[in-house]
């Protein structure tokens, strides 16, 4: 399932893929397949990018 809110999040925040990804130590990659659905990141890493972008959990990864 596609993380559209982490990606409007990102982009509300005026972060390139690039950017956050260097923020929260990981890859232009994993933040990609991260928004694309393709990879379930850690809980760590969870937590790092909602600090990133000012968000909560819930607000970025919760599944309705």
């Amino acid at each position: 399932m596609k993380n559209l809110k982490l990606k409007a999040a990102r982009a509300a925040m005026d972060y390139s893929q690039q950017e956050l990804a260097d923020r929260v130590g990981v890859s232009r990659q994993t933040i990609s397949a991260i928004e694309k659905g393709d990879y379930n990141p850690s809980i760590r890493l969870c937590i790092a990018i909602c600090k990133e972008v000012g968000k909560t959990l819930d607000e970025l990864f919760w599944e309705e």
